[in-house]
């Protein structure tokens, strides 16, 4: 396996993992990290391998995070805390993945066929962009004064929000599932998207449907 490090960036690109360590990347450093044996991740494996160990790739100097944009194959977790912190979860180290931090925005990729999963603390989290077949969840209540999410292609969002205002956008075949409570809601969708807010309560909703213009010219006919 060959790991580049450049600037802030992480590039991790597998060649061979035959008879290789697992390694894991840091921010400042590169060094091994495994897991014991009763530790247990949040991306445990779906067939029965809940008390299976993962290895974790702790992103230690990463702060400030106000917004994530995520795009491919990868399944991001976020949460409220008090310090930034992202967790990479791996057990294979099979995948191309990158992972960069700049100027409070954090953007994460992977295009492999293992699910690449992420778990982002965050103090401030403002905003959240997905593409692709990214999966966004929350990992308890999402707090936020200002949230803007927007889901692209095929990208969805289990949210529970506990936000003052916050403002959904879906396009193309995007879904969303939101719960929790706002002040203000804005929701904004294309008509070939799927929005389930049955457990979702706000204040003051507004809520915009697109439609394509040649569906409303048949409509006129």
């Amino acid at each position: 396996m060959d790991v580049f490090k450049n600037k802030r960036t992480y590039i991790i690109h597998n060649h061979t993992i035959t008879k290789m360590k697992t390694t894991i990347i840091t921010l400042a450093t590169i060094a091994a990290l495994a897991l014991g044996a009763g530790n247990k991740s949040m991306a445990a494996d779906k067939d029965g391998g809940a008390n299976k160990a993962e290895v974790s790739t702790v992103l230690t100097t990463v702060n400030k995070i106000s917004k994530i944009e995520v795009r491919g194959n990868v399944e991001l977790y976020v949460s409220d805390s008090d310090a930034d912190q992202v967790k990479v979860y791996n057990k294979y180290y099979e995948e191309s993945a990158l992972v960069q931090s700049q100027n409070g925005v954090l953007r994460i990729s992977s295009y492999a066929d293992q699910k690449l999963v992420v778990w982002v603390k965050s103090s401030d989290l403002r905003a959240i962009s997905a593409y692709d077949n990214a999966e966004v969840k929350s990992f308890g209540k999402l707090s936020s004064i200002d949230l803007n999410v927007s889901l692209h292609n095929d990208a969805s969002a289990k949210l529970n929000l506990d936000a003052y205002s916050a403002n959904v956008t879906l396009a193309d075949h995007a879904k969303a599932d939101l719960s929790g409570t706002a002040t203000d809601m804005t929701l904004k969708h294309d008509l070939a998207t799927s929005v389930n807010k049955v457990n979702l309560t706000a204040l003051h909703m507004t809520e915009n449907r697109n439609v394509p213009a040649y569906q409303l010219d048949m409509a006129t006919l």
